[in-house]
């Protein structure tokens, strides 16, 4: 024993101090049974019962009855010593036989407070129970009371070592192995098997072999069993050394037949280190000699044959499946799964033939896997075979599987296949078949992605018919907003938000109250925005940041700026980070409400998160242009400059809009100066700003070039620079003009509005033509405008 390796590792409890683990026995009262069996007797009287009492209640499994008169013989004790371990050891030889786990604990916890000393077969009964269930805790309890009391059982330990070994506790087992060792124990063979199975496990070879050189040679044990070999084999086959496994085999030919063991360990050790023609010689041999293989031999074997492409073998495999009485459940499971892994799921269709494919037309379960595997795979062609030709009928069942078809199509981007399984949903019992919530909505979702609105639509309104007035959850409406949205038909998305309105059992959730304040914006519905705003208020919704977010951009125009003010600073102290888009919101707000002082502070915010874009500094710049705040607008052009972002066509206007409104032309000019030399290209809003001054000014011959160099950059007029063209020609007396422009405008397919006819009505009288100004007033009456 002194050659086996020493590790350094910690003993585990019940390798303690004796001292220090003693066992405090608790009072004997409380065994006082509450059930007198022998009634005449005075308990104060000893209790002569013999074994033979007890074996025959044992006998009976009339385990209360036992356990009263074990109490009777306790409180008999008090006077006269009577108790032995021979009375225990009965009880728990007759329980542990039986497989009584809790009740063979509780008779050795019983003779541990009753102060009686466990002998050899008490732990040796204890640790097979204990080995059969691989019970951990109470074999290390019991182990900690055999060192305790000094007793040394080598059945006991062999039985720990196996249950660490089974439940992947090596260090623990070794343990064991070293306390063993150092109480010197003679070692019977069953101890070195439990030992060499333990290193043989873990695919220490070196130590294995020195364990078996020990045997033979030290104790003096003869290896001719068959155990010792299989043993070493599938340890070689754990160490991924199939040359070891190889030569151990091949000495068995010298010594000892191998047995069905010997070639089975061989399979699975070449098909771990993935040596398909090796596993087949063996499993090949081990059929020819009569011995039938394993559960996991064959499942190794199909496994190596799928990673080969060895179909003909794989049918042979399965074959031998049916033979060894393999349910065909499990074999297409197995099919299912090693097919999967291989990534080769192709190759099932021409092996679920036959038996295997009629098994899975009636078996609900197995054809759940195989559709389900076929469609993860994109093989919907035949998912739907089988769908078609299935026997089996449960339409709940139906519904679920189908549901979790279409949405695995739906994950992986198959959204034609979807659409197609839907179909032959709706083909299989179409007079049966009722519309299904949960299917129709992922349906409505997925024709939608599709841009199919008109199917996706037809499917809500097909819905909302068959369905009961109330029966559209939450997630139901969510789907058809979104689709709505989708389409662009915000107007419908409205109408459907109106139905959830009149609904008071749904709550919206926070994806769907996001939607909401969207929808309401993209409206300008400032009314719905605020009934909505304040509703979540009053509901108390627990915000994240992202809501926080969406209520700040949404709401800014429908609320008063005093309660945006404090929504964003509660967003600030509950420790949420604006984005870039609700900072520039609210730069905005301030911006217009003229508190410049808020303006600097959030500037300075976004600019230490790293939140400032383009759009940060138009804000502010036309913040500041529109309340003539000239100095504050250059200083943050140049700032803007400054932190790398080139001027943009948005600041360009808004300076052009501050400087001609005030009238200082030459700073006018030069920006205009500043966006040619830029290569800054002008859009419609630009000739719009220009036309506007330029009338303003009455410098009509300017306002006819801007029109020419609009003409040669391929824009054409909108109704903003009408209105601003007849505005200037009227400024100019110009009022011909004027008038044939509202011709040009309706040539050109624009509707002139109230400002339009507004303007002209003004140039009209600007120009003493009153006679024709009240025609077009009487006209804007008639149109009522």
């Amino acid at each position: 024993m002194a050659s086996l390796i020493r590790l350094s590792i910690s003993i585990d409890p019940f390798n303690s101090n004796p001292s220090n683990s003693t066992h405090t026995p608790i009072s004997k009262s409380h065994l006082r049974s509450s059930k007198t069996i022998i009634t005449h007797q005075n308990p104060n009287q000893p209790i002569k019962i013999t074994h033979a009492s007890i074996r025959a209640l044992t006998k009976k499994q009339d385990w209360e009855t036992a356990e009263n008169l074990l109490r009777k013989i306790i409180l008999a004790s008090d006077s006269e010593p009577q108790l032995t371990y021979q009375i225990f050891n009965t009880l728990i030889y007759a329980s542990s036989k039986r497989g009584l786990v809790k009740l063979t604990s509780k008779w050795f916890r019983m003779m541990l407070d009753c102060n009686v000393t466990p002998n050899v077969a008490t732990f040796g009964m204890l640790m097979r129970l204990y080995q059969k269930n691989w019970n951990v805790e109470e074999a290390e309890f019991v182990m900690s009371h055999m060192k305790r009391f000094s007793v040394v059982c080598e059945s006991a330990y062999s039985s720990m070592i196996t249950i660490y070994t089974r439940l992947g506790l090596y260090a623990k087992a070794e343990s064991v192995v070293e306390l063993m060792e150092k109480e010197v124990m003679v070692l019977n063979v069953e101890n070195w098997l439990v030992i060499l199975n333990l290193y043989c496990q873990q695919g220490k070879m070196v130590e294995a072999e020195r364990v078996l050189a020990i045997m033979e040679e030290e104790a003096g044990f003869c290896v001719e069993n068959i155990v010792v070999y299989n043993t070493m084999i599938t340890g070689y086959g754990k160490a991924s050394n199939m040359d070891g496994a190889e030569s151990v085999f091949l000495r068995l030919g010298g010594r000892i037949e191998p047995d069905e063991t010997s070639y089975r360990s061989m399979i699975e050790g070449w098909g771990r280190a993935g040596n398909y023609e090796k596993a087949r010689w063996y499993y090949e041999e081990l059929k020819r000699l009569g011995f039938k293989p394993s559960s996991s031999n064959l499942f190794t074997m199909i496994k190596l044959q799928a990673n080969e492409d060895d179909l003909d073998g794989v049918v042979g495999t399965l074959d031998d499946m049916v033979r060894c009485g393999c349910h065909y459940s499990s074999i297409i499971g197995t099919l299912v799964s090693v097919y999967e892994r291989a990534g080769k799921v192709y190759e099932l269709p021409r092996l679920l033939k036959g038996s295997f494919y009629r098994y899975i037309l009636v078996n609900q379960s197995c054809c759940s896997t195989v559709v389900m595997a076929y469609v993860k795979n994109k093989l919907v062609d035949d998912a739907l075979r089988v769908l078609s030709d299935k026997k089996w009928k449960d339409s709940r069942n139906e519904d679920n599987l189908y549901h979790l078809l279409i949405c695995s199509c739906k994950e992986a981007g198959l959204l034609e296949d979807a659409v197609g399984i839907y179909n032959q949903m709706m083909k299989s019992n179409a007079d049966e078949k009722k519309l299904n919530k949960h299917i129709v909505c992922t349906m409505i979702d997925i024709y939608s992605v599709m841009g199919c609105f008109k199917d996706a639509e037809m499917l809500y309104l097909k819905l909302k018919k068959s369905s009961s007035p109330n029966s559209l959850d939450m997630i139901a409406y969510s789907i058809v907003v979104r689709m709505y949205v989708r389409a662009g038909s915000l107007e419908d998305a409205c109408s459907v938000l109106d139905d959830i309105d009149k609904r008071p059992d749904i709550v919206p959730d926070v994806f769907l109250l996001r939607d909401m304040l969207r929808i309401y914006q993209r409206r300008n519905m400032v009314d719905k925005l605020a009934q909505v705003y304040y509703k979540i208020l009053k509901d108390r919704l627990n915000w994240d940041q992202e809501f926080y977010n969406c209520v700040i951009n949404c709401c800014a125009r429908a609320l008063p700026i005093d309660e945006l003010s404090r929504l964003f600073d509660e967003m600030l102290q509950r420790g949420f980070m604006p984005n870039t888009f609700t900072y520039n919101v609210m730069l905005n707000v301030f911006g217009k409400a003229k508190l410049f002082k808020k303006v600097r502070r959030l500037y300075f915010m976004a600019k230490k998160q790293g939140l400032v874009d383009v759009i940060t500094y138009n804000t502010i710049i036309d913040s500041y242009g529109k309340k003539k705040d000239f100095r504050n607008m250059s200083r943050t052009v140049r700032k803007m400059q400054f932190d790398g972002f080139s001027v943009s066509l948005e600041a360009y206007n808004s300076m052009l809009d501050a400087y001609g409104k005030d009238s200082q032309m030459d700073a006018f000019r030069s920006v205009l100066k500043m966006m040619k030399e830029s290569n800054c290209a002008s859009d419609l809003y630009t000739y719009n700003i220009v036309i506007n001054i330029y009338g303003e000014q009455g410098w009509i011959e300017e306002v006819s070039d801007v029109l020419a160099e609009l003409n040669e950059c391929g824009l054409r007029p909108d109704l903003c620079s009408y209105n601003t063209l007849i505005k200037a020609y009227g400024i100019a007396g110009m009022v011909e003009e004027a008038v044939e422009l509202i011709k040009e405008m309706r040539k050109n397919g624009i509707e002139p509005d109230q400002t339009t006819y507004t303007n002209l009505i003004n140039a009209l009288k600007r120009n003493d033509k009153f006679l024709e100004a009240v025609k077009w007033s009487l006209w804007m009456k008639q149109i009522k405008l």
